[in-house]
């Protein structure tokens, strides 16, 4: 935390800009490109560089799922709770940072994230991530909580696109996401919306058979009684399947594995939490000796906000706020793990979110998504800064000079070719490159950061800064704008993306926009064709696919008896 001696995150703004480091507390607010920035951090502490040059650090990876940027503390938030008497002292903030950006899970139909656990898409067998690159240079590789990156190709045990076949050693979580429905949430991703079309086509059957019975009864319709009997039968499975679908979401994505093995299906909510700290922790008790990589990919703060009992009601913002701090909480339980198998000096930690709070998170007055600070928009907004910026929180005590704030950008991208580096390994030269930010280009030109957007959502109901009514803003289609010429901003003097600037007000407009043509032109040159990974043959439910821990469709189990 962002409070003596303590490096808990009090939930603030998602900007990967700042980090703090300190020998016992996270807080520096970063952004610049990680390992330039790294580098010159080192050079600031020439005894400590000359100290690792020989030996490679232990690396923990912590990933937030939609933590807005002014959730935390060290971003300016002072009213998230961090680490009181009520908590234990001690320590301190899919998907698509594991592989190379050359690699797109991409879609046609507007589909960004894998809908099922039971899918055929994933991250394909041929990319080249990080932790293939550090597990071959001789670092245990472990994954604890979400992966989202696909399960299964061809069988329910093929297990291709698992995180073991990506590099990691040992893998304890959720294959799929933690999601709203897997508690039955009013915010639904898709059970609602399955039971409106199953309840629809039981109407539609139900009407049929009535009509056909109508007719064979008063002679009306020359019909046998074999359409009449299947179109009922057929009503009534529908009806049953619109009464039976939230169970079988639940249990056919909701579920935890520990390498190969489920076992929990479905998931117990209130233990999950603890043996996601117990299995961090077994990890870095066997791997003390390292050299380890270890991504946490923390199932907080993506609905529905599963907290624990004793930190419900704590915070000043509801079950959101509550759900933060138990991922602050968690951090620090992390971290005394360290100190206490005196890892803390020889590991670099790396506190991050995987994109800015969702807005669109709303049951009536209550808000259940992150808040991204002065930033404008959310999550999956094409490119404005509140989903992008996320916070980027180094410690390295002993190497890293603590109280460092670098302003400079940086990208999730980065921590491919960082830890590569750091690890003693290259990074590939026939794929990683760096891309675009999705519909929005930066360009850095004598000190200032001009930003360019091309096509941003329309926002809904007009003046509203998010697509309410809607799960996320969409990014093409009737409900998107295409700006010719392009939006301009200047984000050193305007980071809230409010001043749309224009050849008239801005003398190097046409030199600007030139140079960021010329640098889209110059990626798209490189981009390739490949396999739409998120389109409707590699996204939808496959019961053949199904990870089931017993006969299917039984597939209930619970072999959980502690870490491994």
């Amino acid at each position: 935390r962002c409070a003596p001696c303590s490096l808990n995150l009090m939930l603030s703004q998602a900007a990967s800009e700042g980090i703090v480091f300190n020998s016992l507390q996270i807080r520096l607010c970063f952004r610049s490109w990680l390992a330039g920035m790294l580098a010159v951090l080192l050079a600031l502490a020439p005894s400590a560089s000359s100290n690792i040059s020989t030996s490679r650090p232990n690396i923990l990876l912590l990933m937030a799922d939609d933590l807005g940027i002014g959730d935390i503390g060290c971003y300016g938030n002072n009213t998230m709770r961090q680490g009181t008497e009520n908590y234990s002292p001690g320590a301190p903030s899919a998907d698509i940072s594991l592989c190379c950006p050359g690699w797109r899970m991409v879609s046609s139909i507007g589909y960004r994230v894998l809908q099922w656990t039971g899918a055929s898409g994933g991250l394909p067998t041929n990319e080249t991530t990080f932790a293939k690159i550090l597990k071959e240079k001789g670092y245990a590789t472990g994954l604890v909580g979400k992966w989202h990156l696909g399960l299964n190709c061809e069988s329910a045990s093929d297990h291709c696109h698992h995180p073991l076949h990506h590099g990691f050693d040992h893998f304890y979580g959720m294959p799929f996401s933690l999601m709203g429905d897997c508690a039955h949430w009013e915010l639904s991703e898709k059970r609602v919306n399955l039971e409106q079309k199953l309840n629809f086509l039981f109407q539609v059957l139900a009407l049929v058979a009535l009509t056909l019975a109508a007719g064979k009864l008063t002679h009306l319709i020359p019909v046998s009684w074999t359409p009449v009997i299947w179109s009922a039968l057929s009503a009534v499975l529908l009806l049953a399947g619109s009464y039976f679908v939230g169970a079988l979401i639940v249990h056919a994505d909701c579920l935890l594995m520990r390498n190969h093995t489920i076992t929990e299906q479905p998931m117990r909510f209130q233990t999950t939490t603890p043996l996601i700290l117990q299995e961090v922790a077994s990890f870095l008790k066997r791997n003390k000796h390292g050299p380890f990589l270890l991504f946490v990919s923390f199932l907080h703060v993506h609905i529905p906000l599963i907290t624990m009992e004793n930190f419900l009601g704590k915070s000043l913002h509801g079950l959101y706020g509550d759900n933060v701090e138990e991922m602050d909480w968690m951090v620090g339980q992390i971290l005394d793990t360290l100190d206490m198998e005196g890892l803390t000096n020889s590991t670099l930690i790396y506190f991050t979110s995987d994109h800015g709070g969702s807005l669109e998170n709303q049951l009536g007055n209550s808000q259940y998504g992150g808040w991204n600070g002065i930033y404008k928009g959310g999550k999956g907004m094409g490119g404005w800064e509140g989903g992008i910026r996320v916070p980027g929180i180094f410690r390295w005590p002993g190497v890293l000079p603590a109280g460092q704030v670098i302003g400079e950008p940086t990208s999730l991208m980065d921590v491919f070719p960082t830890v590569v580096q750091l690890a003693g390994g290259e990074v590939p030269q026939d794929r990683y490159r760096t891309t675009q930010r999705n519909n929005s280009a930066l360009h850095r030109h004598k000190g200032t950061m001009w930003k360019v957007h091309f096509v941003t959502p329309v926002f809904q109901p007009e003046g509203a800064g998010a697509c309410y009514g809607r799960k996320v803003c969409p990014c093409f289609g009737e409900k998107v704008l295409h700006h010719d010429p392009p939006l301009l901003f200047d984000l050193s003097r305007d980071p809230s993306e409010t001043h749309v600037l224009t050849p008239a007000s801005e003398p190097v407009f046409y030199q600007v926009m030139e140079r960021v043509q010329q640098a889209v032109r110059e990626h798209q040159r490189t981009l390739s064709p490949v396999p739409l990974q998120l389109d409707r043959l590699g996204n939808i439910w496959r019961p053949w696919l199904q990870p089931c821990c017993g006969p299917f469709p039984l597939c209930w189990c619970l072999r959980e008896d502690g870490p491994q």
